[in-house]
């Protein structure tokens, strides 16, 4: 069936046929030629379709201020049209870039308006994203038990829908919280039953993530190279794809999986590299982690203790500002490890 293969409904109108796994460089230069010739020749519902992709690969790419237009842009336009379909999927287009740059507790009030406005409009779809969008942001909060209710009911009605996209999307999600809480087992079948899906109705995004969600669970298991191999598989698509955040946080994975094998000088590059990447996209959880696992790397690599404490402070009152509740607490675990 066609709900078997990974579809990009984000891609509206005359932009339809644009694959899950197109380049985002691509995307993002027809987007721009559609927003031009609809600001001109078209209608409003036309200017907040292709300003709906503008969003999307703005934010992918990294581009948040141009992203942060194009939603808004398109929520605008979309009222105008009287469209409430379109409006929820820019909420959830805007929610989803709160998210990125650290900002929770916006992001959770324009994913649920998204959310509610969608379901008033019969959008399925658009509800089904904006609905994961919450659940994907009560979990990076660290609200893991609300979360899961959440991820369970996206997973179901994903599952009902045959909506691949979203299985995966629920089960890496599931599978995370697992992780988190300690349970690797079933994180483990629940990462490996999402790149299955994703590799089955091609999609090559959900894949790649997949794939370092296996590379963690392995890596905790001490099977490093296994998890190594994984991830550079994953790293291939992401650059093919123009995947720049999912891109850095393979390159964070990467940098903790060298940490646990004890190949720190390895760590401690990987770490800059990727908070480099993520200083670029100015995404502020993935800069913490990565400064984290820096910090942690040298630490072992013989800084000096109270140079890494003094840091290791900094960054727990850095991250107090961004609502990360789980990465504060990540921070807060290393400080009481040298503490102890």
């Amino acid at each position: 069936m066609d709900g078997n293969r990974a579809f990009a409904p984000e891609y509206q109108g005359a932009l339809r046929d644009m694959s899950v796994n197109t380049a985002y460089e691509d995307v993002l230069a027809q987007a721009r030629d559609r927003s031009r010739w609809a600001a001109e020749r078209g209608t409003a519902l036309d200017v907040a379709q292709a300003e709906l992709a503008v969003a999307e690969a703005c934010r992918r790419l990294g581009h948040l201020e141009e992203a942060d237009g194009a939603w808004k842009a398109a929520y605008r336009a979309a009222r105008t049209a009287g469209n409430d379909g379109v409006r929820g999927w820019a909420l959830w287009s805007g929610g989803t870039l709160a998210r990125q740059r650290g900002e929770l507790n916006l992001a959770l009030r324009l994913l649920a308006w998204g959310r509610d406005l969608s379901w008033q409009a019969g959008d399925i779809t658009a509800y089904g994203y904006a609905f994961a969008g919450v659940a994907e942001t009560l979990r990076i909060r660290g609200d893991f038990e609300r979360a899961r209710g959440l991820h369970e009911h996206v997973l179901a009605e994903a599952r009902r829908r045959e909506e691949s996209r979203h299985i995966v999307w629920a089960l890496e999600g599931l599978a995370q919280i697992e992780r988190n809480t300690g349970d690797l087992d079933s994180a483990a079948r629940r990462f490996a039953e999402a790149a299955q899906v994703a590799e089955a109705s091609g999609d090559d995004r959900g894949h790649a993530w997949a794939l370092r969600g296996q590379a963690d669970v392995l890596s905790l298991r001490g099977e490093h190279e296994r998890a190594l191999e994984l991830l550079s598989a994953a790293e291939r698509t992401c650059r093919r794809m123009d995947l720049s955040s999912a891109l850095a946080y393979n390159r964070k994975m990467r940098g903790n999986v060298q940490f646990r094998a004890g190949r720190h000088q390895e760590a401690a590059r990987t770490y800059r590299d990727a908070h480099d990447k993520f200083r670029a996209l100015r995404e502020p959880r993935g800069i913490a982690l990565s400064r984290l696992g820096l910090l942690k790397s040298l630490d072992a690599l013989g800084r000096p203790a109270e140079a890494t404490m003094a840091d290791l402070v900094a960054l727990r009152d850095e991250v107090n500002g961004n609502q990360l509740w789980q990465t504060r607490t990540m921070v807060e675990n290393a400080i009481a490890e040298r503490t102890g």
